[in-house]
């Protein structure tokens, strides 16, 4: 059932990239990795909550392009279940944002972009949206009406002024992680 809501989910995601492009409008780049793996970058895994989760994020290069690689291995075992890849925002994004875009290659599997806003909030609350990561380089836009609360008391959207930090995570079920991201930005 999980599977085939993010199927859903992507297909739906596709239909938004379209008419994304079609309309010419233009990213702008938060990381593309050219200068190296930023400190802003952390990876964290559920080990920060007793989950039993493993993995790493690693700088890799190839055929002359810089990439954030995300690998590793995700347990739901002792109430984990993921591994993440977290930029810590120095500016906040215009409010006139519409979205983020990322360029990334995987291994056919359904990953996530978890956004945390300004202002108080717990470890497990979140914004959180699904995208499929292919084999090939792919450009993937999402939407930020497509980010759905968890953990949180009231479900309320996002601002886009108000990001603090955008994760790309492997989530959720148990599997191997292999999502190499290319750019990340917002459109």
């Amino acid at each position: 059932m999980r599977r085939a809501l993010a199927g859903m989910a992507g297909i739906c995601l596709a239909a938004v990239m379209s008419l994304a492009a079609a309309a010419g409008e233009r990213m702008n780049t938060l990381d593309d990795f050219s200068e190296g793996l930023s400190p802003d970058w952390s990876f964290v895994t559920d080990q920060v909550m007793g989950g039993v989760s493993t993995g790493k994020a690693t700088l890799e290069r190839a055929d002359g392009e810089a990439f954030l690689h995300l690998t590793g291995r995700v347990s739901t075992e002792k109430n984990g279940g993921f591994i993440q890849a977290r930029l810590m925002l120095e500016r906040p994004l215009p409010a006139t944002a519409r979205g983020l875009e990322l360029e990334v290659r995987g291994n056919d599997q359904t990953y996530y972009v978890h956004l945390r806003g300004r202002g108080p909030s717990l470890p497990w609350q979140f914004h959180q949206a699904p995208f499929e990561a292919a084999a090939d380089l792919r450009v993937v836009r999402i939407p930020f009406d497509a980010f759905r609360p968890r953990g949180m008391i009231l479900g309320r959207p996002i601002a886009p002024e108000r990001i603090r930090s955008i994760a790309v995570v492997a989530y959720g079920r148990d599997h191997e992680a292999d999502l190499a991201v290319r750019r990340l930005g917002w459109y």
